[in-house]
């Protein structure tokens, strides 16, 4: 008979995780499923699309997202959910912000009992204005406590390529997460707990729309000095929301708020900076969407649902509202530039 809770060391994580659901086989899905394959777990990866899983499993790439990446022997895909989900001792939520919640009205009675359910996706719902955990507990009403949330300065490509990254997961308990960062736990990435689910989800979702408006400045021309305001002032924007609804300034000064934000406004390979770009350089949203082959960045339905939310907690983001109104209201970029250094003089 295995040690009760009282007599179980210090560092072996309550909740022991060996097998992996991961829902969603895109770029991130890919990327932290092969780091659970890399960490010794087995990993079920799930795709929408059959021929992904059938690529997957005959090549060990993928070869829509992360092609040049080979994925590990531990790692097997399937386009059957509840084949995914079978056996699994936690399940990681992989699909887009936008898209959770019908999917997971399919998968909630494929979820086994007492798992924790992770969400890779940074966004606010729009219409219900809930974090991607509040969807989850919405839909399979499993509690907040089953609930974590990983964000952090997490490029799919670079993880892919075993570049040395770390990253925040975020539960309400403590052993859950430490279970999760266990489980992940690589030569290569870095997983730092945290309680702070709120201040994690919000900061992934803030960091979206700063880096639209730095990839604005960006397209325009616009130097490092005013790229770094954007972004000390989106953090300061993401902050005030963020302690409005309890969560920690803390959390923003550490990875999954100043580390995500930096990455996400300063790489080539954020889909949000360089979508930005293209709206700085004069193109039009749908051109922007053609030049990010075919993708919305992820930021510019992030910015409507973020506005409302810090309309209703009467948080004032005027740099969130910018880019809201560049995406969704004709403002041109010029017109965004020139209304936010020209906002009346106030202490920092």
């Amino acid at each position: 008979m295995g040690p009760s809770f009282e007599e179980r060391p210090v560092n072996e994580p309550v909740h022991d995780i060996a097998r992996v659901a991961v829902l969603g086989a895109g770029s991130w899905g890919t990327a932290f499923a092969k780091v659970l394959g890399d960490a010794g777990r087995e990993v079920r990866l799930w795709a929408r699309r059959t021929e992904v899983a059938d690529a997957i499993n005959e090549s060990r790439h993928n070869p829509g997202y992360l092609p040049d990446v080979e994925l590990p022997i531990t790692l097997s895909a399937t386009h059957d959910p509840a084949k995914a989900l079978d056996g699994a001792d936690a399940v990681v939520l992989a699909v887009p912000s936008q898209s959770l919640r019908s999917n997971l009205e399919a998968w909630r009675d494929l979820i086994p009992d007492d798992v924790t359910v992770t969400s890779l996706a940074k966004g606010v719902e729009l219409g219900t204005l809930k974090r991607m955990t509040e969807v989850i507990d919405d839909v399979t009403g499993i509690g907040a406590d089953r609930l974590a949330v990983v964000s952090g300065p997490n490029l799919a490509a670079e993880i892919a390529h075993e570049e040395p990254t770390a990253t925040v997961i975020a539960c309400p308990d403590h052993e859950r997460a430490v279970a999760l960062q266990t489980a992940c736990a690589t030569g290569y990435f870095r997983a730092y707990t945290n309680t702070d689910v709120i201040g994690a989800e919000l900061g992934g979702a803030g960091k979206n729309v700063i880096a639209l408006a730095v990839g604005v400045a960006s397209g325009m021309g616009l130097g490092d000095n005013s790229r770094a305001s954007l972004i000390t002032r989106g953090l300061a924007e993401m902050s005030r929301l963020g302690m409005a609804l309890g969560a920690s300034p803390l959390t923003f000064a550490g990875l999954a708020g100043m580390g995500d934000l930096v990455a996400t406004c300063s790489s080539p390979l954020s889909r949000n900076r360089t979508f930005g770009e293209q709206i700085g350089r004069g193109a039009s949203l749908a051109e922007a969407e053609r030049a990010n082959h075919g993708q919305v960045a992820e930021g510019v339905k992030s910015c409507l649902s973020i506005c409302e939310l810090g309309g209703r907690h009467g948080v004032e983001l005027p740099i969130a509202d910018a880019v809201r109104r560049v995406c969704h209201e004709g403002m041109t970029a010029r017109q965004m530039a020139k209304e936010l250094i020209s906002r009346a003089p106030k202490p920092e």
